[in-house]
């Protein structure tokens, strides 16, 4: 299981390491091939250029706040005119970011420090920073945790990274997910809570919260044995399949609760105002785009819906 360590760790990349010099010749080394590992910024400036002295301190401040997701090259377009010419450098500063040895972003002129700030920010989004926990692949480890049927231990993996970022969304989401598989709805619902109003469209959130409802639908209905003779004594009694596709979905029969409400779909689309229809999806929402039973079930809807 991965643990997130939670220790000071070693110390962040030297600045050496992150802000250096470069020549024509080593223009390649230096910022394609490098640029292939992390984002790098090369800033083309000249000793006779006012504005560039003001821009690099500000450069070199945002680098090295950004703890080695993004390096900083340096080349002087006097000394090494050659690659600016080649680029199509006008005037100065100039500042290209080159992503995975292509040419990807960039801007000219000495920018304020909030603007430096957000360009690196959104150059280096998703990038993790040497000596930081990979949280996305975390996350992932966490996902196939729960699907193999372990929810105790994917809860730990999720608290780990909430308490690496408190407002990670699919972690909140997860442990959610969690609580709720394991039937600790109101764990359930009070992770959910700390989802941020913004965010409650997310669909893992809501995915959650579907299950959640789901649940507490089920809670109010009787055994699955009794909706069963209900519904065999009588197939138009719709409500009572509707009760035991919802019944049936609480205990993880997902097909047999799909059958359940096409059954009602196909006998009367109308009935309760598409009820039906609208509990399957909210079904399909629960279980995920990607769920064998979702996909399997959107294709036998369409087929009664369109046929």
């Amino acid at each position: 299981m991965t643990i997130i360590d939670q220790g000071n760790g070693a110390a962040g990349p030297a600045a050496a390491d992150l802000i250096k010099d470069t020549t024509t010749q080593s223009f390649m080394k230096d910022v394609i091939e490098e640029s292939k590992r992390q984002p790098v910024l090369i800033d083309f400036w000249a000793e006779w250029c006012g504005p560039c002295k003001q821009l690099t301190p500000i450069l070199e401040k945002a680098v090295k706040a950004a703890k080695g997701k993004v390096k900083l090259v340096k080349m002087n377009i006097d000394q090494h005119p050659a690659i600016p010419g080649q680029m199509g450098i006008q005037s100065i500063p100039a500042v290209i970011a080159f992503v995975n040895g292509q040419p990807a972003d960039g801007f000219m002129g000495a920018v304020p420090e909030s603007q430096l700030n957000a360009f690196i920010d959104k150059l280096t989004k998703g990038v993790t920073a040497p000596g930081e926990p990979n949280i996305a692949e975390i996350l992932q480890e966490a996902e196939a945790v729960l699907a193999e049927g372990d929810p105790a231990a994917a809860a730990q993996i999720y608290a780990e990274v909430l308490q690496h970022d408190s407002t990670n969304i699919a972690a909140l989401a997860g442990l959610a997910k969690c609580y709720a598989v394991s039937g600790a709805m109101e764990q359930a619902k009070q992770t959910l809570a700390m989802v941020p109003e913004s965010k409650r469209n997310d669909p893992a959130v809501k995915a959650v919260q579907a299950a959640i409802d789901l649940a507490e639908q089920a809670e109010a209905l009787g055994p699955v044995a009794e909706l069963e003779q209900k519904v065999a004594a009588n197939p138009l009694d719709h409500q009572a399949r509707f009760d035991l596709a919802t019944a049936l979905n609480a205990q993880g029969n997902r097909a047999a609760a799909t059958e359940q409400l096409l059954e009602i779909v196909k006998r009367d689309r109308k009935w309760n105002d598409d009820g039906a229809r609208k509990q399957l999806v909210q079904f399909f929402e629960a279980w995920g785009g990607t769920d064998d039973a979702t996909v399997e079930g959107r294709k036998r809807l369409s087929t009664i819906l369109f046929s």
